[in-house]
């Protein structure tokens, strides 16, 4: 796995370099009336792809801007070249690269690289997840009237509102406070640092959220679908996302149920 490791840090190293030259000077297309991609999200993937095929060329992949390879290897690669590219587009220095390797279905390997932070989170199965290095692990907070959560909200809101702000406000009545940064890839791994308590959102995709689940999850943390049960499908990561530090996690899921 120390192979693997290192071609990880390559991707999200090789891929920060390039985001930074990018960054304050950002073209962008529509993909959805909120949905952006820029030329930086695809260079970025184009590079990321490069170093995984010459190391690893027998392995599959799943890539956000239309990068798919499926022969049936029990290996696959999870990646997001720019994890909130609507910062990075408006110039906000909040954004993310994140790339994870699967193992039939069950992510063995994250990385999360916050570019304007210069923070790397990394986690191997069972070996537990670092910053720059360093151990993380989840917060004490017990209570949910105590805890800092943070969110965010899908592309696609038509017909979806008066559900979504009604769960909003019931978890903001219910807890010390929320923050909506934009990008769920460090939303899972601040959740991870203890900078958060818990998080949830929906309607998201596996490249958005399998590097920030293993890092999450090898932190101490919990990571659940809305009805509380454990994912186990990789093309269905993401869809309902409810993470939290574990010891609050029953009383968010009870406000999820109620929502």
């Amino acid at each position: 796995m120390n192979c693997e490791l290192n071609v990880l840090k390559e991707c999200l190293t090789t891929a920060a370099k390039i985001a930074k030259r990018h960054l304050g000077k950002v073209d962008f297309d529509l993909k959805a009336r909120a949905n952006l991609v820029t030329k930086a999200d695809v260079a970025c993937q184009k590079a990321i792809l490069k170093i995984i095929q010459k190391n690893f060329p027998q392995h599959d992949f799943l890539a956000e801007e239309d990068g798919l390879k499926n022969t049936g290897s029990a290996y696959k690669w999870v990646i997001d070249p720019i994890d909130g590219t609507t910062n990075f587009a408006h110039g906000m220095p909040h954004f993310s690269i994140s790339v994870a390797l699967a193992y039939k279905n069950e992510i063995i390997l994250g990385g999360v690289y916050d570019v304007c932070m210069d923070e790397m989170f990394l986690a191997r199965k069972g070996k537990g997840a670092t910053l720059n290095g360093k151990k993380i692990q989840v917060s004490s907070v017990k209570k949910l009237e105590n805890a800092l959560l943070v969110t965010g909200f899908p592309y696609v809101r038509e017909g979806r509102m008066e559900e979504l702000l009604k769960r909003f406000e019931n978890f903001i009545m219910s807890c010390h406070d929320i923050r909506r940064l934009g990008s769920a890839a460090l939303d899972m791994c601040w959740v991870a640092a203890g900078r958060f308590d818990g998080y949830w959102e929906d309607c998201l995709n596996p490249w958005d959220i399998s590097a920030g689940k293993l890092i999450l999850e090898e932190a101490g943390g919990k990571v659940t679908d809305y009805a509380g049960k454990k994912w186990t499908r990789l093309e269905t990561f993401g869809r309902q996302t409810l993470a939290s530090n574990g010891k609050i996690h029953r009383e968010m899921f009870d406000i999820i149920k109620r929502s």
